[in-house]
């Protein structure tokens, strides 16, 4: 608040000058693709692989342009009940309900952490023990990305479990499982310990590399400091048994992930 009592202006909203941003562009989804990413497809949900690169939420280039435009056109349900989502660049397991009395019940459940959630993810260094991070989040008000998440004390609680699965190259195949789903929860924690998923534009090396990819696209000098042209991170599994579904829904390491364990030395372990 300033001194008549209004709210105070936020610097990362302010700019010196008209700064013109390149929109990233809009990953189109092919009426084709969306059959093969539906892991389950029941009376009460429908249990997509999303892909990275894809947008979870209604966006204004059409429906194909979003998963829940997709998988509202696919199913012809008039409303697509988002339960579970992910950053545009995560991969992995998002779930819809078909109708709102089970959107309800599963957006309970996860708010009482029933639902079970495991990522894989691949870091930055090599580590061998399990380590937990018990650490509140909230906004980064020092960096100029609006929408960073940080360790503050006075943030919203939040718990998040790495397990290393393999090393090799100077990166870990983790295992996440978390207890809370606060945003960009895993992402901020890796960078808590001093470590980042490998590819993350926020997160890691330099923030800046995220102003950089919006206003010129991914570029030789992106590709130079991240490898990857997303986060290497991965809904793998969702528990939702004690959410009344009764199932627990996996989905494969994707092959952009594989491949890049793969080219340094990382070896997967049997059933990812």
């Amino acid at each position: 608040m300033n001194e008549n009592g209004l709210p105070g202006l936020d610097p990362r909203l302010a700019c010196a000058w008209p700064r013109r941003l390149r929109q990233v562009r809009v990953r189109m989804i092919g009426a084709h693709e969306i059959k093969n990413w539906v892991l389950h497809d029941s009376e009460q949900v429908l249990v997509i692989n999303k892909p990275g690169g894809v947008v979870c939420h209604p966006s204004k280039a059409g429906p194909w342009s979003s998963l829940a435009g997709a998988v509202r056109e696919y199913s012809g349900m008039n409303v697509a009940y988002l339960v579970s989502r992910l950053d545009r660049e995560t991969s992995g397991l998002v779930v819809f309900a078909k109708n709102h009395e089970v959107a309800g019940r599963l957006q309970r459940a996860l708010s009482l952490r029933q639902v079970g959630k495991s990522y894989l993810a691949i870091m930055t260094g090599e580590f061998s023990r399990q380590v937990t991070v018990a650490q509140p989040l909230g906004d980064d008000e020092n960096s100029p990305v609006l929408a960073k998440s940080a360790v503050r004390p006075d943030g919203q609680p939040a718990v998040s479990h790495f397990t290393p699965l393999a090393q090799g190259g100077g990166f870990t195949l983790v295992r996440v499982v978390t207890e809370t789903g606060r945003k960009h929860q895993i992402r901020a924690h890796a960078q808590w310990l001093g470590s980042c998923i490998a590819g993350d534009k926020i997160y890691g090396p330099d923030e800046r590399c995220f102003l950089d990819f919006i206003e010129k696209g991914w570029t030789p000098a992106l590709e130079k400091r991240l490898l990857l042209p997303r986060q290497a991170l991965h809904c793998a599994e969702l528990d939702m048994r004690k959410a009344g579904i009764g199932s627990v829904f996996s989905a494969p390491m994707p092959e952009d992930m594989r491949v890049f364990c793969e080219t340094r030395g990382i070896t997967i372990p049997e059933g990812l």
